[in-house]
């Protein structure tokens, strides 16, 4: 099996670090693709039109100077070029959960997404900020992707992919929460005005609102959440409103 591993939170990132380990537990055939610097909340977008540099780090590793998705694009177009391609995209774990808005938000989601353009299953990982983190960590996750892997029938779907929050303390018993509400940047600080320019930052931070059977709820009972979503979504308009227009 060959594995592609990416992930927004950049390189160095101790989260990538653990998902490639789960990755190397599962194969020998293993590629690591990541920006080069933190992309938070950098969702799908990629970039068009503009150079990107890729550096080999050694050891299948490389680092882009793009945005998470723009990982999977470059490996996709040049590091698979010959026409191979991954059988599965593992990105994460983010340093932090994916909730609620979040989904739209987030460029680990965003490394899945994109993954689903190109006919390839992925699966993001995001776990919550400070976790208790063991050495037996590497070898719950893998057993954990292994599974989703041999059973993979049963959840795969073109345009689809897995979302996974993984609690403070693993192992953990596997649900799967309802979406809720709990939108990161709804202020913004004013950092200094002069004349007609306004200089402004919206802070990281949310207000974890949850309500029960959602994310945050499932999450801060210990539990590790899973849902699968799609890219596109729509939904039928009524016929009334049809002819109306």
């Amino acid at each position: 099996m060959r594995i592609l591993v990416c992930n927004d939170d950049g390189i160095d990132a101790p989260g990538l670090k653990l998902l490639e380990e789960v990755a190397r537990r599962l194969s020998d055939d293993v590629r690591v693709v990541a920006p080069d610097g933190k992309r938070t909340a950098a969702s799908a977008s990629i970039t068009i039109g503009r150079p990107l540099t890729i550096q080999h780090l050694g050891d299948n590793r490389y680092s882009c100077s793009g945005t998470p998705a723009d990982c999977v694009v470059t490996s996709m177009t040049w590091l698979f070029k010959d026409g191979t391609k991954p059988d599965l995209v593992l990105s994460g774990i983010n340093d932090g959960r994916n909730t609620a808005e979040d989904l739209a938000y987030s460029g680990t989601l965003g490394i899945a997404r994109e993954a689903t353009f190109w006919g390839i299953p992925a699966i993001g990982f995001s776990r919550v900020k400070n976790p208790d983190l063991s050495p037996n960590d590497a070898d719950f996750l893998a057993r954990f992707v292994r599974d989703l892997w041999k059973t993979r029938e049963t959840w795969l779907r073109d345009g689809h992919w897995l979302s996974v929050n993984l609690p403070v303390s693993l192992p953990a018993p596997v649900r799967q929460p309802r979406i809720g509400r709990d939108k990161i940047g709804t202020v913004a600080q004013v950092l200094s005005e002069e004349a007609d320019k306004t200089v402004l930052i919206v802070p990281r931070g949310r207000a974890h609102a949850s309500t029960s059977g959602d994310e945050n709820d499932l999450i801060d009972q210990g539990n590790i959440c899973i849902n699968r979503l799609n890219w596109f979504g729509e939904t039928p308009l009524k016929q009334k409103l049809l002819e109306l227009l």
